[in-house]
């Protein structure tokens, strides 16, 4: 119990701390653009109601949630493809790391002349740039699998999907994840500069208009719930790693008492 009570302690005493910072820092302040914390708490409830939540944020995470999604899936396979045969490797790493080093954001208007302005171009954004660190985090897993152990699942007989399944992808998982954890940040960034170009809704969308329209504490407000929701995201995102990888976080403790 008192483990627990100091991990959480660690956990929270940072944020504290620049929170106290913040409120103190902006205390007092005239500048327009520089509100007090006092006046952007003070706001926050009356801007981010049941109904805005409802018309911005659920469609922001909707977004999210497909883009992601569809790059994940789209990463893992493609990676997988890849890592495991050399020739396909080596014809397809030039092209991949070219596309690989054209920013998302500046496809934005490409992708706006092919899939319009609507939940499609925005879901295509977000893929479109979550896709890299998966597939290359993948890539990478994969061609790092024992080469004994895949000799030994031969011998048995083990081959075709069984084998991907359980030897492949299985010891590919933690590099896979570690691809998705550096994309998950990646799409909350795109989900917000695709709102920002084109939208009638969501948070990107409702920050620009704040901005616009010179509600800047209002528009602080925005900003505070894309850090809350990145922060609840990160949250849900290492319990179901903890979950999948329990046999690995296992394997490494007992790796470290041997």
């Amino acid at each position: 119990m008192g483990r627990l009570l100091l991990r959480l302690l660690f956990v929270v005493a940072l944020p504290a701390v620049l929170v106290a910072v913040w409120w103190a820092a902006s205390d007092g302040s005239t500048d327009p653009f520089w509100p007090p914390l006092r006046t952007i708490l003070d706001t926050f409830p009356d801007v981010w109601t049941v109904d805005r939540l409802r018309t911005d944020v659920v469609p922001s995470l909707l977004r999210l949630l497909g883009g992601y999604t569809l790059a994940a899936l789209a990463g893992v396979a493609l990676g997988t493809v890849i890592g495991s045969c050399r020739t396909v490797r080596a014809v397809c790493e030039p092209v991949l790391e070219f596309l690989r080093a054209v920013p998302p954001p500046v496809l934005v208007p490409v992708i706006m002349l092919f899939a319009g302005i609507g939940d499609t171009m925005k879901i295509v954004v977000i893929a479109s740039g979550c896709v890299w660190p998966i597939l290359l985090n993948t890539v990478e897993g994969v061609r790092a699998v024992d080469s004994v152990m895949l000799e030994t699942a031969r011998s048995y007989g083990v081959t075709g999907l069984a084998r991907l399944r359980h030897l492949v992808l299985r010891s590919a998982s933690p590099q896979i994840f570690a691809g998705l954890r550096q994309a998950l940040s990646i799409g909350i960034i795109l989900m917000v500069i695709s709102e920002m170009f084109a939208a009638n809704n969501g948070i990107g969308f409702t920050v620009v208009q704040f901005q616009r329209s010179f509600a800047v504490p209002d528009m602080w407000t925005g900003i505070l719930v894309l850090g809350l929701l990145g922060f609840l995201l990160s949250v849900v995102f290492q319990l179901v790693e903890r979950r999948v990888l329990g046999w690995y976080r296992g394997l490494r403790a007992t790796t470290r008492r041997s």
